[in-house]
């Protein structure tokens, strides 16, 4: 499967050298431009391009930048994507590095919500609580008890079932976290945020969680 990458921090790194040992040809990029990714593109195989060249031909297209980088990132971004392609968003809204968010903490938007707007095609939600490492150190085959469980949210199915298979392929279980709407419950400070748990415990974690945001993720 074609697939890109914009951002290459600790996630987009590690989605990189994961999905390219699976056999994956993965296209990635940052903001700092693809002469800066040669050491990652030697070490995974992966081709590094710009961001407006990353979703050329992908079925999925990973962002994971910080929120604070959303709105900056180019128009016609998504163009010349694959046929019925899916956006991964891995975003977080941390206040004391994007600034205040006023549709977020005023107006209730989750996160995701907000980053599909801006980046004009529907989102599914995922990794966003995931430790970088866990991706490389912790996948295991489907069907091994205590399997890790990651909540993945949207409102496209037929995207959603893409990634939800995708991670499969990765080595981990996932939990349908229900719309985007829904995706403040896995969001920073809510139980399932940050959680190294199988399919059940992530259920109940997500069904636990409260829509207030905590006072250390308000700006």
């Amino acid at each position: 499967m074609k697939i890109g990458i914009i951002g290459a921090g600790n996630i987009g790194g590690n989605l990189t050298r994961r999905l390219t040992t699976l056999g994956h040809d993965v296209s990635v990029a940052n903001s700092r431009g693809p002469q800066t990714l040669t050491a990652l593109a030697e070490e995974t195989g992966a081709t590094p391009v710009t961001v407006q060249e990353a979703a050329r031909g992908a079925e999925v297209v990973v962002v994971t930048v910080p929120l604070k980088a959303v709105p900056g990132l180019p128009s016609g971004l998504l163009d010349g994507a694959a046929d019925g392609f899916a956006v991964i968003d891995t975003g977080n809204y941390y206040p004391q590095r994007d600034g205040r968010i006023d549709a977020i903490e005023d107006d209730g938007l989750t996160e995701s919500r907000w980053t599909e707007g801006h980046i004009g095609h529907p989102v599914i939600k995922a990794f966003n609580g995931t430790y970088a490492q866990d991706i490389l150190d912790r996948p295991l085959p489907a069907g091994t008890p205590d399997r890790q469980a990651l909540p993945v949210a949207g409102d496209d199915q037929a995207a959603k079932t893409k990634v939800r298979a995708l991670i499969d392929e990765l080595g981990f279980d996932t939990v349908d976290a229900g719309g985007l709407d829904d995706s403040w419950r896995q969001q920073p400070g809510t139980p399932v945020y940050g959680l190294r748990a199988d399919v059940e415990a992530v259920t109940k974690a997500l069904a636990e969680a409260s829509p207030e945001r905590p006072a250390d993720f308000r700006g």
